[in-house]
């Protein structure tokens, strides 16, 4: 089990707002179960590595601190799939696939009146239905009701959950959602639960295409959204090399300086917190950069921080600094 209660569901969530946050990702749908979790992201930035290993080395520390708990929470390495998001239907196969995840779990029961918003941990109840300003702002739910068709109205929002509902009352349970797949598709490669990618033929061979060039050393060719949203915003290793020396220079200290100084020192503790929680650099990077020991060292002493008091005991230029990278 990954999630135990509640709570642990929003500890995850916060630690998914937060990666978000950071990467400038935008989720379309989400689902937690009890043993796993479905995310379907859109990554404007070539980060969702770097983002996925953040979201799940954060959720694990907080997760071993609430439960006194050691080791490792998820199995193994995340499974990612590549989805063709400009087709409508495999865009929308794989959000209902998202979506009814409870229904097959047969945590709803819709032929017996239950309705897929009564399950609370999906983006349906936990986005779709409610009004823009009670949801988070990465999700990206007009673009997900404009798929079908939909507005981001009451109504919209209502008929949504009941085509949803109509769905799984008319389906059977263990396979609600699950997408009806062309004899001539081979499903050990395209497919929701086995392949690598969610596609037709066309997005088949372009993927193959930038893969072989991508194998070669050629650099790809960047989107227009793409290029547009690294110029509004950078989550890069260099962004972060760069907030580390100007924040070091605010602190008067340089990286000489760094290895006589505790790491408790205050200064190294603000600097690692503000880049820990807007990068995606690693505990292991923090650790090399501001000479506090490893990793373990890192999370332990921010696990430790109290920001007012330590902004207390830092020069006033730190200060502003710090408050600037907020």
């Amino acid at each position: 089990m990954i999630f135990n209660d509640d709570d642990d569901r929003r500890f995850f969530l916060k630690a998914l707002s937060e990666a978000c946050e950071m990467t400038g990702w935008r989720v379309h749908a989400w689902v937690l179960m009890g043993n796993h979790y479905h995310l379907f992201i859109e990554t404007p930035e070539p980060n969702l590595v770097a983002g996925m290993s953040w979201l799940q080395n954060a959720y694990t520390r907080r997760y071993n601190v609430r439960h006194r708990a050691w080791g490792r929470v998820f199995g193994d390495r995340y499974k990612a799939i590549l989805v063709e998001g400009e087709s409508d239907y495999h865009y929308q196969a794989l959000m209902d696939y998202l979506h009814l995840n409870p229904c097959r779990a047969r945590l709803v029961n819709a032929r017996r009146g239950g309705s897929v918003q009564d399950y609370p941990w999906s983006s349906l109840a936990g986005g779709y239905v409610l009004p823009p300003k009670r949801r988070a702002k990465w999700l990206a739910a007009e673009a997900g009701l404009k798929a079908f068709g939909l507005t981001d109205t009451v109504t919209g929002r209502r008929r949504m959950v009941e085509r949803l509902d109509a769905r799984a009352a008319e389906e059977a349970a263990r396979k609600c959602g699950l997408p009806e797949l062309p004899l001539t598709l081979d499903a050990r490669c395209s497919h929701l639960r086995r392949g690598w990618y969610w596609g037709g033929q066309a997005f088949l061979e372009k993927m193959q295409k930038l893969i072989g060039s991508l194998l070669r050393g050629e650099k790809s060719p960047k989107s227009r959204s793409y290029q547009n949203a690294a110029q509004r915003r950078s989550h890069s290793l260099e962004a972060a090399e760069r907030w580390l020396r100007e924040g070091l220079k605010a602190a008067g200290l340089s990286a000489a300086e760094l290895q006589g100084l505790k790491g408790s020192d205050a200064r190294k503790l603000l600097l690692a917190d503000a880049l820990w929680r807007r990068t995606v650099v690693s505990q292991e990077w923090l650790a090399e950069k501001l000479a506090m020991k490893s990793a373990a060292n890192v999370s332990q002493q921010l696990r430790r921080l109290d920001r007012k008091k330590a902004m207390k005991r830092v020069p006033e230029e730190l200060r502003r600094f710090l408050v600037g990278m907020e």
